[in-house]
């Protein structure tokens, strides 16, 4: 299995068999668009930065509420949370995917706005991988992602939705995010491999390079 970020939100997960597409930006982000046809597009919430499935080519299914879901061999878990840290009164909700593939566990946290519950941990489970935001202003910023790592223990952390040198919004790097980790792998690629070597790690950190 194969995990690709294209910046932001916005990851492939390629099981072999399906080709899953994240959060899907429009070119004002800054980043550009994956010009890839996928089968299945998730989206957190609705905002230009994470809807833009019209730009994505494929014959694909949408999922955009929460709920359980099944395509193929992957089930998918949509679960409530908030976009901000007062119930959404400000903006709005927003979705944790997690997928769950040939035994191995995978969380989006989509533009989460606040350190999750102890009900919505208990629904999202062991995770093998967590795709966190860690950028704050519009998302959860690096300590409370730290707080998040902490309460999850997944076995490995991705960061995302960061300032980069693409990204046009004005938000934290990543090193405010790692500087608060002990376990950090700063990989030479967008691209991870996935398989079950992954549950041997604890609470590693992969941030990968567009």
């Amino acid at each position: 299995m194969k995990l690709v970020w294209f910046g932001h939100a916005c990851f492939l997960i390629d099981t072999g068999n399906v080709k899953i597409l994240t959060d899907p930006f429009d070119s004002s982000v800054g980043y550009k668009v994956p010009t890839i046809a996928v089968d299945l597009i998730t989206e957190s919430h609705q905002h230009f930065d994470h809807n833009a499935h019209h730009l994505i080519k494929g014959n694909f299914q949408l999922i955009k509420e929460p709920g359980v879901y099944e395509f193929k061999d992957v089930k998918i878990k949509g679960i409530r949370t908030f976009h901000d840290a007062e119930k959404g009164s400000k903006r709005g909700q927003n979705i944790i995917f997690v997928f769950e593939i040939n035994g191995i566990r995978i969380g989006h946290f989509g533009d989460l706005g606040h350190v999750p519950t102890q009900e919505q941990i208990r629904e999202i489970g062991q995770l093998d991988i967590a795709l966190i935001p860690v950028g704050g202003t519009f998302t959860i910023g690096p300590k409370e992602a730290k707080q998040t790592m902490d309460l999850l223990n997944p076995h490995v952390v991705v960061p995302m939705h960061y300032k980069t040198k693409y990204l046009k919004f004005d938000i934290a790097g990543v090193e405010d995010f790692t500087k608060l980790c002990e376990n950090v792998k700063y990989l030479e690629s967008n691209e991870l491999t996935i398989d079950e070597s992954i549950k041997s790690e604890q609470k590693a950190v992969f941030v990968l390079k567009l």
